[in-house]
């Protein structure tokens, strides 16, 4: 594919490009010399599914995938166990070996769901750092300085807050830096949080007198709060391994404005048509268009039945999941064991929105139901609680 019409796909919902010139460089050389690129992405397996703001950095390799170059999708399987310190203020919970690698295992099932599975190389950096020694450890660390490590943003934050910063999220850039140069990477794609993590990669790789790899980053997807960024800690995501019927409640649950930034990230809509669309219509066809990516046309079709003939109509589903309790349970307690709520954190969420209901009537996380009724979360979430 030609130069420009490459640049044109490659740039569609970036924020940075490190640098634009070198990109369009390293473009043209591997059309020149019929090489292909080299990009990586890592991803940290801290937790079993993988969510629709994972699939942005996703999208955007299989982009890549189908304009001929090679992707490498690194798990960090041991950088996984120090914690990303990234957009953090405070560090993140310690994982163990046996964590990681059971997280991982459930990735390249879910990342066939976007990427051509038969044509990535998937590959974890235990391979190098398991083996490295204490010599080789200590000598990589000289090849980076702590005053640049101290000069980024969240680490000066944690200063003026005079919180703690340890030792292990202070080497992790230079960790992930360090995988760049293992891989020879062209280009590495990341999160705009990722930023730091990224550059410490292309100093690394001049240090060992390789080619610096070119920097794409992609905004971060906020959750359905529409406030924090899409993560399972905060209890505002959307997995893409969760049932159908939860992900179209959770995206009709998102505000008309986040709707546009979640076409132009996880789409190929013409964003032109969509905001033509009146809102709700536009908001059924992005649940459908989600489904249909991650399950299938069918169920996309059947979820969107089952919300109109609900709401549309204001009737319970047909369906509807029971659960037996004592009169000594909480709401929030109920919710959470049921598995109607993933989090604690999203039923506070909800109920802070006024979206939990009991038989019609709004409650706090402290009611409990001393008769049986139908218990409500959020927009299509229904329990049938018997007491």
């Amino acid at each position: 594919m030609e130069l420009d019409r490459q640049l044109a796909i490659i740039k569609r919902g970036a924020i940075d490009i490190i640098s634009e010139e070198e990109l369009r460089k390293k473009l043209q050389q591997s059309i020149e010399y019929r090489r292909p690129l080299k990009i990586k992405a890592g991803f940290d397996p801290t937790a079993p599914d993988l969510h629709l703001g994972h699939t942005v950095l996703l999208r955007k390799l299989r982009q890549f995938q189908d304009l001929g170059h090679q992707v490498y999708f690194l798990i960090g399987d041991f950088t996984g166990r120090i914690g990303d310190p990234s957009g953090r203020s405070e560090i993140r919970k310690q994982l163990t070996k046996q964590q990681v690698a059971k997280n991982a295992k459930t990735y390249k099932r879910q990342v066939a769901k976007v990427l051509d599975i038969r044509r990535i190389k998937i590959v974890f950096n235990s391979k190098w750092f398991d083996r490295m020694k204490g010599l080789e450890f200590g000598k990589l660390l000289t090849y980076y300085t702590a005053n640049k490590l101290l000069d980024r943003e969240d680490f000066t934050q944690r200063r003026n807050n005079k919180k703690p910063i340890f030792m292990s999220e202070f080497i992790y850039p230079v960790l992930q830096g360090y995988d760049s140069v293992m891989l020879n990477s062209d280009v590495e794609i990341g999160g705009t949080d990722q930023i730091f993590n990224l550059l410490v990669g292309r100093d690394l790789q001049s240090s060992f007198n390789q080619p610096q790899q070119v920097i794409l980053t992609m905004p971060l997807l906020e959750g359905t709060d529409g406030v924090q960024k899409m993560s399972k800690s905060y209890g505002n995501y959307i997995g893409i391994n969760e049932p159908p019927k939860e992900i179209f409640g959770k995206v009709m649950s998102i505000s008309d404005e986040l709707m546009l930034k979640y076409y132009e990230l996880l789409t190929d809509e013409d964003l032109v048509l969509v905001k033509a669309m009146h809102p709700k219509e536009a908001k059924v066809n992005l649940a459908k268009i989600i489904i249909a990516q991650y399950h299938s046309a069918q169920e996309a079709e059947k979820e969107a039945r089952e919300f109109a003939r609900v709401f549309s109509q204001k009737e319970i589903p047909q369906e509807i999941q029971k659960f037996k309790t004592d009169s000594q349970k909480t709401i929030l307690v109920i919710l959470t064991e049921s598995k109607l709520v993933s989090s604690g954190n999203e039923v506070r969420r909800l109920i802070k929105q006024g979206a939990v209901s009991f038989d019609n009537t709004k409650v706090n996380e402290d009611f409990v139901p001393k008769t049986s009724g139908i218990l409500k979360a959020g927009s299509r979430r229904f329990l049938k609680v018997i007491v």
